[in-house]
């Protein structure tokens, strides 16, 4: 017969036991929730691109099981291009399907801001970046009609699952080809070059060839 000092003895055990179990799945839990932002590297962006700091956003829900962060990075001049690198974790790694969907819906935004694309222009392709990982991408001609003249611009939407980090990188670049605010209308790519090219050439040789494309070099784990 168990006596009343044993039956205490016992549930304290169990409590002990029970309390444990939690502490332990607990911090299995926060170190697989870990958020790392994807981001371009210093050495990469050169002197004459720079971040944004004031387009810099974060977010998250579900008591922090889902996490969200932007960067974008800019030059300015007579040919401004940008680029935008997204990172989003979900308690469940988003599917390529979602990611293509929600890189079109950024795309989609960029309407409000007097951007056109020209979807018969779309390209579509995929690729492996300096971060070995396997990357689907889309490409676009465009007008940027919020300037006066329009302006013609090029823009590309890149995706990716990094499951290193266990999140979900989405990135839109879009650079200005031409200057029709000053009469030139010569199309002239050398930020969009920047934004694109890779080692392989995958868009071409010569100025779409090299190994410090920022997409190319963007950081995700």
């Amino acid at each position: 017969m168990i006596q009343k000092g044993d039956a205490r003895e016992t549930k304290m055990y169990v409590i002990v036991a029970i309390f444990i179990i939690i502490v332990v799945v607990f911090a299995v839990f926060l170190s697989s929730n870990n958020f790392t932002s994807a981001y371009v590297p210093d050495g990469s962006l050169g002197y004459e691109w720079n971040e944004d700091l004031g387009k810099r956003d974060s977010s998250s829900q579900f008591f922090g099981l889902e996490k969200f962060s932007s960067l974008t990075y800019r030059i300015d001049g007579n040919y401004p291009a940008y680029l935008m690198v997204i990172t989003v974790k979900t308690i469940v790694l988003m599917s390529e399907n979602e990611l293509r969907d929600k890189t079109i819906e950024i795309i989609g935004q960029a309407f409000e801001d007097g951007i056109t694309v020209d979807e018969d222009t779309e390209i579509i392709g995929e690729r492996v970046l300096k971060n070995e990982h396997n990357t689907m991408y889309a490409i676009y001609d465009g007008n940027d009609n919020s300037k006066n003249p329009p302006e013609q611009i090029k823009i590309i939407g890149e995706i990716w699952n990094c499951r290193s980090s266990g999140t979900s990188v989405i990135c839109m670049g879009v650079a200005q080809i031409t200057d029709n605010s000053h009469n030139n209308s010569e199309i002239n790519t050398i930020h969009w070059e920047k934004i694109i090219k890779d080692k392989l050439g995958t868009f071409g040789t010569g100025g779409f060839q090299g190994i410090d494309g920022l997409l190319y070099t963007v950081i995700c784990h």
